[in-house]
């Protein structure tokens, strides 16, 4: 098929490996000191390897290339990530960093303002329930989704929102994502968690920045497609940390 396909200039290239980098889904390599694009079915087109180049060495074509292969990228991205080990099933196998984990939280202490750094770390505990909390790494079926309050947030939220965690994700069932940075689409995966569990509540956290849209449609569309009417708000953060919406 004829579609736009980066195009690197050997001549130009200086061998920083800033696009290599830059390229999430794999498809530039540094051979011999210089980026080379090894896999044409890796590159989707969308050019996230351009401004990180000094020198201008990277543009975009339209020639017969092989069609972009999301199936195979997110594959590569989790071997990996987990080398020798798969993502489903997280609850009995797979990469030891995404098993399934339920966190039992205990009662709240009060702060003495004498307290030491330690002390205060748990005077503030964390109100994260479960592990993993990334939407691409949770399973789409499991007991603790019984009843749930899920908060679907964008990753920046809890950075830019000093009160993440007593504000938001305090009793609930936390699901983080990059609609920029991670490959694809929610939207089927939601509705999957949401149409398949007994999910009592739905809050989106976004940041007001236009990229966090594509999160919040994904989860909106996720309940729509469900078929359950479900209480559900969205909260915007902007990027001083202040709720706008």
């Amino acid at each position: 098929m004829v579609r736009k396909i980066i195009k690197i200039d050997e001549d130009k290239c200086i061998g920083c490996g800033l696009c290599a980098n830059a390229c999430h889904e794999g498809a530039i390599e540094m051979v011999d000191g210089k980026a080379k694009l090894v896999r044409e079915n890796f590159c989707d087109g969308f050019g996230d390897c351009l401004p990180s180049c000094p020198t201008g060495a990277i543009t975009f074509e339209e020639r017969e290339a092989p069609e972009y292969d999301e199936a195979a990228v997110n594959k590569a991205k989790e071997l990996k990530a987990c080398p020798g080990g798969h993502h489903e099933g997280h609850e009995s196998g797979g990469c030891p960093g995404s098993r399934f984990m339920k966190f039992e939280k205990k009662e709240d202490s009060k702060e003495d303002s004498n307290a030491t750094l330690a002390d205060r770390f748990v005077s503030h505990p964390s109100r994260l329930e479960q592990w993993p909390c990334q939407i691409k790494l949770l399973p789409t079926t499991g007991d603790f989704y019984n009843g749930a309050k899920l908060l679907i947030a964008a990753d920046c939220t809890a950075y830019a929102y000093a009160n993440m965690h007593e504000d938001f994700m305090k009793g609930k069932i936390t699901m983080i994502g990059c609609p920029k940075l991670d490959e694809g689409d929610y939207t089927e995966k939601l509705t999957e968690i949401i149409s398949k569990n007994d999910i009592a509540s739905v809050t989106i956290v976004r940041m007001e920045v236009l990229c966090c849209g594509g999160l919040q449609r994904a989860a909106e569309n996720a309940i729509r497609n469900s078929g359950k009417f479900l209480p559900w708000q969205v909260v915007t953060i902007s990027r001083n940390g202040e709720v706008i919406e």
